[in-house]
């Protein structure tokens, strides 16, 4: 049983299919995961379970943040991707923060996305709330509807 209380979600109606969501999300990752005005670089995203995910963003100052690392445990196509920082690729085991669950459900003609950081700590969870989790999240969730909806459109 998983306990919700340490659970950040956010979700947005995407006036897309859930097939063109999952397939922005996957093939421009670097336009959407960012707050602007910083910037995403891809490393690795090798979506499979045992797969690396690894990436960094630089911040409007150049300073580039290490790398997020971690591995992808779960993929079903144009619905789910599960990834967690609990390892690094090759199962290392690495400081845990959370895990991330991101999901394209079909909503009427298009998809409800639902992104949840779940968290091992109460600490966790409130250090990512303090680090802006709701600005920032929210603002990549508008950034990726804003590309599925121009794809769509």
């Amino acid at each position: 049983m998983t306990d919700a209380s340490l659970d950040l979600t956010i979700t947005r109606y995407i006036a897309a299919p859930p097939e063109t969501v999952y397939k922005v999300w996957r093939e421009r990752t670097e336009e959407w995961f960012a707050p602007k005005p910083w910037t995403a670089k891809l490393l690795e995203q090798d979506l499979r379970p045992g797969g690396r995910s690894a990436l960094t963003m630089t911040g409007p100052d150049g300073v580039e943040t290490p790398p997020m690392e971690g591995v992808v445990l779960e993929v079903i196509p144009n619905r789910k991707i599960v990834t967690t920082d609990a390892f690094s690729a090759g199962w290392v085991p690495q400081g845990p923060f959370m895990t991330a669950i991101t999901t394209f459900e079909p909503e009427g003609e298009g998809t409800r996305y639902t992104a949840t950081a779940r968290h091992w700590t109460e600490e966790a969870m409130k250090q990512h709330e303090e680090m802006g989790f709701t600005t920032g999240w929210g603002q990549v969730a508008d950034q990726l509807a804003a590309l599925c909806e121009a794809v769509d459109a």
